[in-house]
């Protein structure tokens, strides 16, 4: 029995987690969740957004089913989400964006992927204020952009395309404007394409890019690029798809791997029962894939596309006025696994 850290968040977290954890359980896998705290539920319950037990965890289990986290803005402790992927370096970030029949969308054929590199660029958190007599006068980060974080995310890219048999590689940057930090980046791109003779390369600008996918998005396949620009790409490619609800993530490294649900913990909601279970049941799916049990991924996978197709039982965000909630969905899933 496969053993794996649990961490069910805040807010809509616990109830989304549970949904993901029973639709795991009917699939017939057998896992021994290790449940542990992190977030505003750990600073409420022991002081401590990222308690050492949790990390302790991660490190002896390599594999974590993670429930959305609250991050204060502006203020407070540090994203325990960035804080996690360096913690663990946890250098890609995988996210598939593919269309769901029976969500209002106005793209019906979307089907691409963002590989966004997870642990460099403006998130390496490298910042500070500049102060004259105690006050703020200006704020300066630094983004940070090597030749191996690079070379490594990159790479990983071509190899996941070349592993799914998808077509094409586009490499997302600022170079024009950025010419040290997007610079280095597509260089170091251009250079590793070569090596990947049998998969198509193209680059865009951000910008660029931006307008091509609410325009075209049947156009792209792999997306790869730096952090905030995946950050912000990836969220895109949610709304091309019916929103956050239906997007997972996952947060790979070398020595562990971390899967979620890419929206946040929605507080306005929590304890409402009505958010959609969607997302964290195919982060579950993304997890079984890297377990190897390609059979019960897939048979999740159906199900939760079967409902969602049906139309019948789903949760308000994709139905407006649906009396349906989290548990409706996460019974309705397990009823097609049980069919």
């Amino acid at each position: 029995m496969t053993r794996i850290t649990l961490i069910p968040g805040d807010g809509i977290g616990p109830s989304i987690v549970q949904a993901a954890i029973d639709v795991i359980a009917a699939s017939g896998v057998q896992i021994e969740w290790d449940r542990q705290l992190a977030g505003m539920a750990a600073v409420e319950e022991v002081g401590d957004p990222l308690p050492d037990a949790t990390l302790e965890s991660i490190r002896s289990n390599r594999l974590c089913l993670k429930g959305p986290l609250t991050t204060p803005v502006g203020g407070g402790y540090r994203s325990v989400n960035v804080t996690l992927r360096q913690a663990f370096n946890l250098y890609a970030n995988v996210r598939p964006a593919i269309s769901f029949e029976g969500t209002e969308t106005l793209f019906k054929n979307v089907n691409l992927l963002t590989v966004r590199e997870n642990t460099e660029g403006l998130y390496a958190g490298i910042e500070h204020f500049i102060q004259v007599d105690g006050e703020k006068i200006a704020a300066e980060s630094q983004a940070i952009v090597t030749r191996k974080g690079s070379e490594r995310i990159i790479r990983y890219a071509f190899e996941y395309a070349r592993k799914a048999k998808r077509k094409k590689v586009t490499l997302v940057h600022k170079a024009n404007i950025l010419k040290c930090t997007s610079g280095l980046f597509l260089e170091i791109g251009r250079e590793i394409a070569k090596e990947y003779p049998d998969i198509g390369f193209d680059d865009r600008i951000i910008d660029a890019c931006c307008m091509q996918l609410v325009m075209k998005p049947e156009t792209f396949d792999v997306i790869v690029t730096t952090n905030l620009f995946g950050d912000i790409l990836s969220d895109l490619a949610a709304g091309l798809i019916g929103g956050l609800g239906l997007t997972a993530g996952a947060n790979i490294g070398t020595d562990a791997a971390i899967f979620e649900a890419v929206h946040g913990s929605a507080p306005d909601i929590a304890d409402k029962g009505i958010a959609n279970p969607s997302a964290m049941i195919l982060a579950g799916v993304m997890m079984l894939e890297h377990l190897g049990e390609m059979g019960a991924a897939r048979k999740i996978e159906a199900a939760v596309r079967e409902v969602i197709r049906e139309g019948k039982i789903v949760t308000p965000d994709i139905k407006k006025d649906s009396p349906y909630g989290t548990r409706d969905i996460a019974e309705a899933i397990i009823a097609k696994l049980k069919a």
